[in-house]
């Protein structure tokens, strides 16, 4: 039996918040414990060190079998050393560069979809198209087809995805929580 640990209560995640559940679910899977001060922070930003490090976490926070580090802007005493190079020896992502990896850059919804996309081993999905922000030869349009039939994410109005939308704390860990059911 895994032990499951209670959430903490957050000031800002209000109990009828869509991403309340997810958010207990994350604290207790131990992906993330929130930002300090009794605070989840629920609409910052999610940076690309944070959302390698809790897909990291919720895959068991396994060693990464490579030892190379091609970035420059990632160090061995990062929190997020060892997601970054896990995520990129499981092509999750790869670098902003050959040799940057943009840790505090953050992330948008087509980049999370995409991560998560790749970390689920998703497989195309025959959807239809509802989002005129999608085109077929974007980088994320298989990661959103998969995404929106997998109950995911709808997108942030009926034919809107928002994919350079910057990707709130709270949606990753709702796109993670439902992913992981």
């Amino acid at each position: 039996d895994e032990t499951i640990k209670t959430a903490i209560e957050f000031s800002d995640v209000p109990a009828d918040a869509y991403f309340a559940a997810p958010v207990n679910w994350a604290v207790s899977k131990n992906i993330t414990q929130g930002t300090g001060g009794g605070k989840f922070s629920p609409e910052d930003p999610c940076t690309r060190g944070q959302v390698v490090t809790f897909l990291w976490r919720a895959a068991g926070s396994p060693t990464p079998s490579s030892t190379t580090n091609p970035f420059g802007d990632v160090k061995a005493d990062d929190y997020f050393y060892a997601p970054v190079i896990w995520a990129v020896e499981n092509n999750i992502t790869k670098g902003t560069s050959d040799v940057t990896f943009g840790p505090n850059e953050t992330c948008t919804r087509g980049q999370i979809v995409t991560f998560l996309y790749r970390f689920a081993k998703g497989a195309e999905s025959p959807a239809t198209n509802p989002f005129g922000d999608v085109k077929a030869d974007d980088y994320f349009y298989a990661p959103v087809m998969w995404a929106v039939a997998n109950n995911i994410t709808q997108g942030t109005s009926p034919n809107t995805f928002g994919p350079n939308e910057t990707c709130t704390r709270a949606q990753v860990v709702t796109f993670l929580y439902r992913n992981s059911k």
